[in-house]
């Protein structure tokens, strides 16, 4: 304390010093003060920086992150077992799985002995060349039966399931095989597989062969066995116990093991006969391919049970009986809800039956992650694993789930069976990601990815594709009010999909879902005009595809901006806010904003400033175009390189309106019943809708003009013209059901119910000939002769046939 005082009187004793000291004090505070200045910019640069490592990183995520709520899918797999095995691998001929993600598969291939070079058949294949494939009739529930023919062999498939809360319940599969004429000696294959999903090994699951019997073991079915029972000529029967790499591979593994026997059969020779599998000492078999050699007419019963099920399995005659049992059944149901059998002759409900069965028959169950991209991550990354219910356009084509497709196909999933539907909607709506996105292609499983060319597989978060599915769900909620009322089940399921299509967080704030993701990331430059997403000019098509649209090639302005304006967009948002507010009305949640969109949209004065063409009296999209394009050949640049087509612009593209291009798009304003009854508008597009030279054919409305320049060109050196001019019948589907409500009242209520009728009869009369003459459901028509084109069978929304012969809309 004495040091202290001392030390302060001699710095106040010399004065000189202490203005050094000073000086020195106010350098050091200076220094002092700059130090802080920069050690704060720095830390607050290093803070920003973190914050933007952080957002970034957040917004890498929100691509493959779910939405955080409750699940539209409670109940599943096993605690739903009506539905839990089932025919559901559809892109094979004939295969049963159950709906669960870790569910052993079983399925059929077969080929014909001493004709080699029509190969193994296993998966759905248009190369196969097969005469007609398809199911005859399938409830979704309980039954299937199918009719191959692959000539000179007729090969009907078929499964009836006793469904059981232990373990899923049983099930028999019968496979019939006769000739037409001489006996035949046929390859069939039975086999058991496990999905690499269980993991290389199988560590908790198991297949095997044991005095003749396949068995297994899964901890979700525990033990199981399955029993072959046949009647007629078995020559030889051989198995083996083998390492497939997956489920894509299991043709080409069943082949490698294939040997020729060292005994002579008789006229027969050799036969080719399965070996053990050299793999098999690395790790436990994961698949079981069991052959029988046989002689036509002959049957095989394959009869699936566990060890604790009270009821036997059917077999044989008690099979034979309750099939008929079934058949007889689900014609009765298919008549009470379609009403065809004093409107048609036989074999055109029989062509009904056919139909509705394949869009059932074609319903399977997925489970896998596809890849995903945002404009925030830098490559793909994969989606998180889930499990998808869903029905698929084609068998052979497209084994998946698409988006816009699905909500077709609930129109007559949802007829049949409101309960399959809303059960398909739940699994597509649990899809969502964070954002309220969709993807619009669901590549799930190996399978899946093995049938899709590599460019395709991922799936970006600007694309949307159409809604739908939620313009069918408010369709099978308006028309099944009882089905939605307080305390039904599938009004619980509703209530579980609505947060998925409109999130509330507080009461005056909501946030994206799937309907508001449209209205956030599809709106165009102008107030309530909507740009699809997506368009890229690569200076090889003719005019750049618009794949989110589902109208892939339909020709849109030629040079891709953001300035486009897309007609058909907005009147599809038009759509999903009406159906929108209907799900809201059902739900007894406040239906306000929802309507005043719709009601906004549903301006006529506002679409007809942004799509009007009062030149051409017709609807169009508007955008930076040119019909002055054509492809050319464009010279090698060097000897080493090939030449290419590329497109030549002769002609400056312009903003303007795409009249040039009349056709499906020009029609939307009437198809999605944008347009008021006693709109002028409206009598333009039916009298435009009659006109040979346009849009209406003998076999229903054309894609494109016939006056178009773009009618039936090729996109590029590759890509032949598809929706530029073919008969589509889900767009033909929306036209009737236009048709059929602008008939009741209004202006153009004669001229539309005309319209009507013919337009009906037209495509009727033509998908049904078509099915007569070749055995299938086609992708689309031709305009000009109605043979069936794209791909075979296409029994998506084709199918819709049905509704259109029932006049049901």
């Amino acid at each position: 304390m004495v040091r202290h005082r001392k030390i302060v009187s001699s710095q106040h004793k010399h004065g000189n010093n202490n203005t050094g000291s000073n000086s020195g004090s106010g350098r050091n505070s200076n220094l002092f003060r700059f130090s802080s200045i920069w050690k704060t910019v720095v830390g607050f640069c290093c803070l920003a920086f973190a914050i933007y490592v952080s957002v970034l990183g957040y917004l890498e995520t929100r691509v493959n992150t779910p939405l955080d709520e409750e699940k539209a899918v409670l109940e599943t797999g096993i605690f739903v077992p009506e539905r839990y095995w089932g025919s559901y691998r559809p892109g094979v001929y004939f295969g049963i799985k159950s709906r669960d993600p870790r569910s052993p598969v079983f399925g059929f291939m077969w080929y014909e002995i001493g004709d080699t070079h029509k190969g193994i058949r296993h998966w759905c294949d248009q190369n196969d060349n097969l005469m007609s494939y398809g199911w005859l009739r399938h409830d979704g529930f309980l039954f299937g039966e199918q009719l191959i023919l692959d000539m000179p062999l007729n090969i009907v498939t078929s499964f009836i399931k006793t469904p059981g809360v232990v373990n899923g319940g049983h099930w028999t599969a019968r496979i019939n095989v006769t000739s037409k004429h001489n006996k035949k000696t046929v390859g069939l294959i039975w086999y058991g597989a496990l999905d690499e999903s269980m993991g290389p090994a199988a560590p908790h699951s198991r297949l095997w062969m044991e005095n003749g019997v396949m068995k297994g073991h899964t901890p979700q079915l525990d033990n199981f066995r399955i029993n072959f029972i046949h009647e007629g000529k078995l020559h030889h029967t051989s198995y083996s116990e083998a390492v497939a790499p997956g489920l894509h591979l299991l043709k080409e593994k069943f082949y490698s093991l294939l040997k020729p026997s060292k005994e002579r059969y008789g006229p027969i020779g050799q036969l080719p006969i399965l070996q053990p599998d050299a793999k098999l000492n690395e790790q436990n078999a994961n698949f079981v391919p069991v052959q029988m050699i046989v002689e036509t007419p002959f049957y095989l019963d394959v009869v699936y049970t566990t060890e604790d099920l009270p009821t036997p399995p059917l077999k044989g005659i008690e099979y034979t009986n309750e099939m008929e049992m079934h058949r007889m059944k689900f014609d009765l149901e298919f008549e009470r809800k379609f009403n065809l059998d004093d409107k048609y002759a036989e074999l055109d409900v029989i062509i009904a039956r056919a139909a509705l069965s394949n869009m059932i028959g074609g319903i399977g169950y997925f489970y896998g992650a596809g890849r995903v991209k945002s404009q925030h991550t830098s490559e793909p990354v994969p989606y998180w694993r889930a499990p998808l219910y869903t029905a698929v356009p084609s068998r052979s084509f497209f084994p998946r789930g698409f988006l816009w497709d699905e909500g077709f196909h609930g129109l007559l999933i949802g007829h049949w069976s409101p309960q399959i539907q809303m059960d398909i909607a739940a699994h597509w709506l649990d899809l969502i990601n964070v954002e309220g996105w969709i993807p619009r292609e669901q590549i799930l499983g190996v399978e899946a990815v093995a049938r899709v060319p590599k460019e395709f597989i991922v799936q970006s978060n600007a694309a949307a594709n159409p809604p739908m599915l939620l313009i069918q769900l408010a369709h099978l909620v308006r028309n099944n009010p009882q089905l939605f009322g307080p305390g039904q089940t599938l009004r619980g399921t509703l209530d579980r999909m609505f947060p998925r299509l409109q999130v509330w967080l507080f009461k005056f704030y909501d946030v994206l879902a799937w309907y508001q993701w449209f209205q956030s990331t599809q709106k165009g430059d102008e107030p309530t005009a909507y740009r699809w997403r997506g368009r890229e000019d690569d200076g090889l098509q003719l005019n750049p595809k618009t794949l989110t649209s589902g109208l892939d090639d339909y020709p849109r302005a030629s040079h891709p901006s953001d300035i486009e304006r897309h007609v058909d967009l907005r009147c599809w948002m038009y759509a999903a806010a009406d159906a929108m507010a209907t799900i809201a009305f059902h739900l007894f949640i406040e239906t306000t904003k929802y309507e005043a969109t719709r009601d906004q949209l549903g301006d006529e004065e506002l679409l007809n400033e942004l799509h009007w063409s009062p030149e051409t009296q017709t609807y169009a999209d508007y955008g930076l175009h040119s019909d002055g394009v054509k492809l050319v050949r464009q010279p090698a640049k060097a000897p080493n390189e090939l030449s290419r087509v590329v497109r030549s612009v002769l002609v400056p593209p312009k903003p303007t309106l795409v009249t040039s291009a009349f056709g499906y798009v020009s029609l939307f304003p009437m198809l999605l019943m944008v347009l008021k009854p006693e709109s002028p508008k409206l009598g333009k597009i039916l009298e435009d809708l009659d006109k040979p030279e346009l849009l209406w054919s003998p076999y229903g409305l054309r894609s494109l003009s016939k006056s178009s320049p773009y009618y039936m060109k090729r996109n590029t050196e590759h890509d032949p013209p598809y929706w530029r001019g073919q008969v589509w019948l889900n767009i033909n589907y929306l036209a009737l059901r236009a048709l059929k409500h602008y008939s009741r009242a209004g202006t153009y209520a004669k001229r539309a119910a005309d319209l009507y009728e013919r337009l009906r009869d037209n495509i009727v009369r033509n998908v049904l000939a078509e099915y007569k003459r070749n055995g299938y459901l086609w992708e689309q028509y031709s305009g000009e002769d109605g043979k069936g084109s794209g791909c075979k069978p296409f029994t998506g929304w084709t199918a819709l046939i049905v509704l259109i012969m029932a006049d049901e809309y």
